[in-house]
């Protein structure tokens, strides 16, 4: 039995931590840091998710090493649903061909089967397929990380199981801790010493029980419970058992929930809470129709009647967790193959009176048999001497603190554990290496081979090579816009580090990714399966003449006088500012676009933050030096958050943390209730907290604020410096219009009066936002600066005429462009935009320059840019658009129109409309519920050229496109049209953009149409079909460089 592990990662600028994959040939294990970045990387590598049964996390539960996993968890879960469909429909297709079968069977036969029940073939549709299963297997607090991200997870059909390893399950026994078919482990929990330990046993809590069982029976949680109750013993679980009782449950219907969302439940008005969408049924027509009559909250009497309102999943019920306090436990772990058997001795066998065949494979199976003269044989009596099963120890110590407490674990002598185990890997926090005690340690095991991974001895190389290859060409075509990604492929220890004595082990391997440890047959370090550095060199010189030349005559268009002189005219409010792509991909990372993430940098204002994708920060360390980068979070004034789906927010806990340190330094430790300042408090001064301190204001729906809140229990990453503002849309055409308002902590905030110390505190003189069709609390948002710079940004959405309201007149304005426009029924199905809706929105809000992005990843390298052009000479020829076509401008308050008695949401709507299936993993998960409107939403048509937009200004606004890295100011907007012919040029030449799954498409589809995501097994091993290209929306097979 061949078995292996292998390095995916080690520590680099953009994949933080230390990640292995060990392969068995019926599934997989992660074990290691499950690390931003890493979901991308297994793409970049051809790693296979599909098999993933266990996740081993190591190290510390914090999102250093666990804030990849949300987004990889999504991904496995849609994969899982779709690789179900697959076999249910393969099933399906066998179970005809047998009824077909049996149906063509003569009489003669089937009589003998009836006479002999054991003769007929059985029901295939009898047989139940075994439900895939994920287990996460980790230290404390993991199960509480999970299920924080309640409000905005949800998927159907992958159960996730989390073994959460704590001082009680974790022994001195010699017995594994956890086992499978293939491997057996043993967990190590490692505290530190000579520091505070701070325990996540979570405090007692007086309704806990009565929470538990109301989300048990699927009632609404209360907030209070009578003394009386409360003082009652709880007879079912300790206080820690029934906390974790709440958070499995959560958990459970997170991944694994029987909910529908298409089920209506019947519930007074009275207790409807705003802004819960309610339905009555017609009476005449027996249909569904919204309520629009007074609602609770509102100056009009409530009508005493009961409507019908959706249901949040029961996840969603539980508005707060048991409370946790943050662990410093490390966990490792000691894993093994089974003892391997000998070889079967079939001449012995004989010689016992064994009769050969059958009897012999069950002894091979380790079952003992019956000889020919009524004697018992087994399996040691005929087997040769096996061997101990070949294993690694995986060793994560965050700091020298925690190395006493590793060198005196007593698995290290004891002969029922380490028997076979001939490796040791070694993730090591900075400075872990030099200390005297753990070389000393490892001297002890010098018949060991010992791998390092750490920041002190891995170089900070381009770990993403496909999207480094493309920054690198694109650089070429233009140096201004486009840099080489920060990297350094021989510096050690990493900058940022100090200068280290290196580790004098004699056995030491510094780890590289691609290096494998192959386990059996027998145990051998594979270096050669290194995967090398990048190459830039070469990258560079790969680049083809016709581009250059093309960039060389952009280069001189734009030195041209008649050029300078307008762009020397643009007479545009600061014109310095620079616009930063950190991530311009959607739904989930690829291997050239990264998730959405938008950087805002204004002379005299500060930085600004447009969603935080995963690996925000990665990608920003790849912007800017060390140097560079701490300037710039130290600037940092504010992140918006659009909405809650997973690829627009998982980084903003790093970049939180990394922006603490910057202004605040390197000494994040747990604040208590009694230390952290109470900001419910009636007599809290926001306007002295904001005039004394440098805060971070964090934007967004308030269901984001609450899982900021609820997650930095788990880990202090500077939450308690953060100003959270709760958003509250505007209303720009109600009369009168009704504008942004904030809160915080319960205290409302609003930019209206002048010179405010939230004005001053933000560099801001004005932030509206307004609601936009997405999905539950999704909003766009209009900042403005006091130069008059006003800046757009609208967050995924379908195009809104609220938006255009309040980005009237904007100076930039990022638009998603998530769909081409041969692609509009997709747009409209997942309430995204065309290229052609988003510039429309530029154009109605009367935008000077508009740049694109979010584009779906199924245009890997470059969306289609003919439509720009396109519609420019349409313009410049005074023509419109095609007759009969318009662009459509959904409100933000859709109307009823009820699909019968169905009740589905839009995007639902749509793909039953079309002819399709729902898809229950269309999105990254539903946000609050998703409580709007059945139907078609009130509309607005317009055409792009029709008189409600102005001619002059339409014509005059520049237009870009977004990749990742892209650095843009205000005043270089208008050149990057002259670089449209070298791009184009530039990805026509490698023949077409690579198609690695569209948005919403599973990675097992992606494997049906060529398995583009890469081979079954070892990194860069490519076994499956070839990879499928678009041109011009059609698909082609062709072969890459």
């Amino acid at each position: 039995m061949h078995s292996h592990i292998q390095f995916i990662t080690t520590p680099t600028g953009d994949t933080p931590g230390t990640a292995l994959v060990l392969f068995f040939q019926n599934k997989r294990y992660i074990v290691g840091n499950v690390h931003e970045g890493l979901q991308r990387t297994t793409i970049e590598r051809s790693v296979r998710l599909s098999k993933i049964s266990d996740v081993f996390l190591t190290g510390r539960t914090e999102w250093k090493n666990t804030g990849g996993l949300i987004g990889m968890i999504l991904t496995l879960a849609d994969v899982t649903i779709s690789a179900a469909a697959s076999a249910a429909e393969l099933a399906e297709k066998k179970k005809e061909k047998e009824q077909q079968s049996n149906s063509m069977l003569d009489g003669d036969m089937q009589h003998k089967n009836e006479k002999d029940p054991s003769l007929k073939s059985r029901d295939s549709s009898s047989v139940q397929p075994t439900k895939p299963q994920l287990v996460l297997h980790g230290g404390e607090n993991l199960l509480h990380t999970i299920a924080t991200t309640r409000r905005f997870v949800f998927r159907k059909g992958l159960p996730i199981s989390v073994d959460e390893f704590t001082e009680k399950t974790v022994t001195d026994q010699w017995e594994p801790t956890w086992t499978d078919e293939n491997i057996r482990v043993w967990a190590l929990s490692i505290k530190p010493r000579c520091a505070e330990t701070f325990s996540s046993s979570p405090r007692p809590q007086q309704n806990r029980k009565r929470s538990l069982d109301h989300f048990i029976n699927g009632t609404t949680p209360t907030s209070a419970v009578s003394n009386d109750e409360s003082s009652k013993p709880d007879s079912l679980f300790p206080p820690e058992d029934q906390s974790q009782q709440i958070r499995r449950a959560v958990v459970s219907e997170m991944f694994d929930s029987s909910w529908r969302f298409d089920a209506l439940v019947e519930t007074p008005l009275l207790e409807v809470l705003p802004p819960t969408v309610a339905f009555v049924r017609n009476a005449v027509t027996n249909k569904l129709e919204r309520y629009e009559g007074p609602m609770p909250g509102s100056k009009e009497p409530v009508p005493d009647i009961k409507v019908l309102v959706r249901t949040p999943w029961p996840a969603a019920l539980v508005d707060s967790l048991p409370p946790t306090k943050p662990s410093k436990t490390s966990m490792s772990y000691i894993i093994r193959n089974h003892r391997q058997r000998g070889k079967f001795l079939a001449l012995k066998a004989k010689a016992l009176k064994v009769k050969p065949g059958p009897l012999f494979r069950e002894l091979t199976l380790g079952k003992p048999v019956q000889s020919s003269d009524g004697k018992t044989v087994f399996p040691e009596d005929v087997l040769g001497e096996g061997k101990e099963g070949g294993g690694v120890a995986v060793i994560d110590l965050p700091s020298k603190q925690y190395v006493q407490d590793l060198v005196e674990r007593p698995e290290w002598r004891a002969p029922e554990v380490m028997a076979g185990v001939g490796a040791m890997i070694w993730i090591l926090g900075p400075g872990v290496g030099e200390d005297e005690t753990l070389v000393k340690f490892m001297n002890e095991f010098e018949s060991m081979k010992h791998i390092a991974s750490s920041q002190d001895y891995c170089p900070d190389y381009l770990s993403q090579d496909s999207a480094a290859s493309s920054a690198i060409r694109l650089h070429l075509i233009d140096p201004v816009r486009y840099p080489v990604p920060i990297h350094n492929n021989v510096g050690l220890p990493q900058i940022g580090q100090r200068n280290l004595v290196r580790l004098s082990q004699r056995n030491l391997i510094v780890a590289k990714r691609g290096t494998s440890i192959q386990l059996e047959p027998e145990l051998k370090i594979q270096e050669e399966k290194a995967v090398p550095h990048l190459n830039t060199a070469l990258v560079m010189k790969d680049i083809p003449k016709p581009a250059l030349d093309l960039a060389k005559v952009a280069r001189r268009n734009i030195a041209s006088p008649a050029v300078q002189k307008e762009l020397a005219n643009q007479n545009l409010p600061s014109p310095d500012a620079e616009i930063v792509f950190l991530g311009t991909g959607s739904a989930l990372p690829s291997k050239y676009r990264n998730v959405s993430a938008t950087l805002l940098r204004v002379p005299g204002s500060g930085s600004y933050l447009l969603d935080c994708g995963e690996n925000t920060l990665g990608q920003l360390r790849r912007v800017y030096t060390p140097l560079e980068l701490t300037s710039v979070l130290q600037d940092l004034k504010l992140i918006w958050i659009s909405h809650l789906h997973a690829d627009h927010h998982l980084g903003i806990t790093s970049v939180i943390k990394a922006w603490y340190e910057a202004v605040y330094g390197n000494n994040l430790e747990p604040v208590s209730p009694l230390q952290e300042p109470s900001l419910t408090s009636a007599d809290l001064d926001h306007a002295d907290i904001l005039r004394t301190e440098k805060r971070l204001f964090v934007a967004s729906d308030s269901s984001m604020i609450k899982w900021l809140s609820e997650y930095s229990s788990v880990e202090p990453f500077g939450y308690h410096k953060v100003v959270p503002l709760s958003v509250y849309s505007a209303k720009p055409n109600r009369n009168p219009p009704i504008p942004t308002h904030f809160s915080w902590s319960g205290a409302p905030l609003s930019f209206d009066t002048p010179d405010t110390i939230l004005q001053h505190a933000t560099g801001l003189t004005d932030l509206a936002a307004v609601s936009v069709a997405h999905c539950w609390g999704a909003k766009a948002v209009s900042l403005t600066f006091p130069t008059g710079f006003k800046f757009s940004y609208s967050g995924d959405c379908r195009p809104c005429p609220s938006f255009c309201e309040i980005g009237k007149d904007s100076t930039v304005l990022v638009h998603e462009a998530t769909f081409d426009d041969e692609l509009k029924g997709d747009a409209v199905a997942k309430k995204h935009c065309t290229t052609s809706e988003a510039l429309a929105v530029g154009w109605k809000m009367g935008a000077k320059r508009t740049l694109l992005t979010h584009f779906s990843q199924r245009y890997q390298k470059i969306p289609t840019m003919g439509i720009i052009n396109d519609i420019r000479t349409r313009e410049d020829k005074g023509t419109t658009t095609e007759p009969g076509k318009s662009i459509v401008i959904e409100g933000e308050e859709p109307t009823q129109e009820p699909l019968d008695d169905m009740d589905v949401d839009d995007s639902e709507a749509a793909e039953i409309v079309a002819g399709k299936k729902p898809s229950s993993s269309s999105s990254d998960g539903h946000d609050d519920h998703s409580q709007g409107a059945i139907g078609n939403p009130k509309v607005v048509k317009f055409s792009a050229f029709d008189n409600g937009i102005d001619r002059e200004r339409a014509g005059n606004m520049k237009v870009g496109v977004a990749f990742d890295y892209m650095r843009v100011k205000v005043r270089e907007i208008a050149e990057l049209e002259y670089f449209t012919p070298a791009l184009v040029s530039l990805f026509n030449s490698e023949e077409g953009r690579e198609v690695v799954g569209g948005e919403g498409e599973s990675e097992s589809e992606s494997e049906e149409k060529g398995k583009e995501r890469g081979g079954d097994g070892e990194m860069g091993e490519e076994k499956g079909g070839g990879k499928e290209k678009r041109n011009n929306n059609k698909a082609k097979k062709q072969v890459l460089k």
